[in-house]
């Protein structure tokens, strides 16, 4: 399809620059086959079914942005993808003043020798010391909002703890999975007392998400690979919640790619552990996901494409146009929309 099949018009204000407080005050978009209905998110519980299951993103957003010095030239580095114990693929600002072998300083007795470049552009660092990469970045590094924030302010201390989900135990994300930015321990026992399950899975979702489309027809884009894993408990009890009639409800779009990922022909959640490179666009057979809780996203952006594929175009496209015309808040720390397939 053509890349500006997804095109739209936002206002800029609508662009949320912090989240709702509290975060389950947001608004929610229902959206079941093509009726449109605005709602909030403290209603979800009421907006689900009993036998239905929540599937949440436990990863954890490290401070993966970092800015540095090699000689007297600035060096900005946004890491996107674990390679190997101290080595990390990150987006260079900057990046022609870099040669393979070179050592930049991050401040903070932080240092990485850049090992070579990627296909796309992307620098391998290798992280000198002992000390694990995590810790030298809580030391040095910022967290690495999404551009359509950090163009428009500078990142603070809240947004440390703004951009993590009350969910995020596993540490190696560099954007958070912001659906699940809008739950509270209000929220989750709502849910828990309708009698609604919840599973977590993995996926340290990458830079990349934010990085734009720049083809003109989507079957040229290629998506950036994302480290997921599903355990096979966690798969026993989804594929257990599905054969009962019970629809796996994806809290984001990161954790729907890796259901789809996970999934077989006939919809069975297998265990996962490895890379996904998944790009679902109109015209995608979904296996096992019944529905999606996600929030709006960017125009022309794999996102949005992928939202489409699940709703179809044109009920998407005027979803978008219902929530732009109430004022609805968009990106990482917008409203939340749930997504029933008819």
């Amino acid at each position: 399809m053509r890349v500006d099949s997804f095109d739209f018009d936002l206002p800029q204000e609508l662009i949320a620059l912090r989240p709702a407080s509290p975060r389950d005050a947001a608004r929610l978009l229902h959206v079941v086959g093509d009726t449109i209905a605005d709602r909030a998110v403290l209603d979800l519980p009421d907006l689900l079914r009993p036998d239905d299951v929540l599937v949440f993103n436990d990863t954890r957003v490290i401070p993966a942005q970092l800015e540095g010095r090699r000689g007297e030239a600035k060096v900005g580095a946004t890491l996107h993808k674990r390679e190997g114990l101290r080595q990390w693929w990150a987006f260079v600002r900057n990046a022609k003043r870099l040669r393979d072998g070179e050592t930049v300083d991050f401040g903070q007795g932080v240092e990485a020798t850049a090992l070579r470049r990627g296909d796309d552009g992307a620098i391998l660092f290798d992280f000198h010391g002992d000390e694990p990469v995590e810790v030298l970045l809580e030391r040095a590094g910022t967290m690495p909002l999404p551009p359509y924030i950090a163009s428009k302010r500078g990142t603070d201390e809240r947004d440390r703890s703004d951009y993590q989900t009350m969910f995020a135990r596993e540490d190696g994300a560099v954007a958070a999975p912001t659906a699940s930015l809008h739950f509270t321990d209000r929220l989750v026992e709502a849910i828990d007392a309708r009698g609604i399950a919840r599973e977590t899975l993995t996926l340290h979702v990458g830079a990349g998400t934010f990085l734009p489309v720049k083809v003109d027809d989507t079957s040229d884009h290629k998506m950036h690979a994302e480290w997921g894993r599903i355990d096979a408990v966690t798969a026993s009890r989804l594929n257990a919640a599905r054969a009962k009639g019970g629809r796996l409800i994806a809290v984001g779009t990161t954790a729907l790619r890796l259901l789809e990922s996970a999934a077989d022909e006939d919809g069975t959640i297998r265990p996962f552990e490895g890379d996904t490179d998944i790009f679902i666009t109109p015209g995608y057979r979904f296996r096992a996901v019944g529905g999606l809780m996600t929030n709006f996203h960017l125009p022309r952006s794999t996102l949005f494409m992928l939202v489409s594929a699940l709703m179809g175009l044109d009920t998407m496209r005027a979803a978008y146009a219902h929530a732009i015309e109430e004022g609805y808040r968009f990106y990482s720390y917008g409203d939340g929309s749930l997504l029933i397939p008819a």
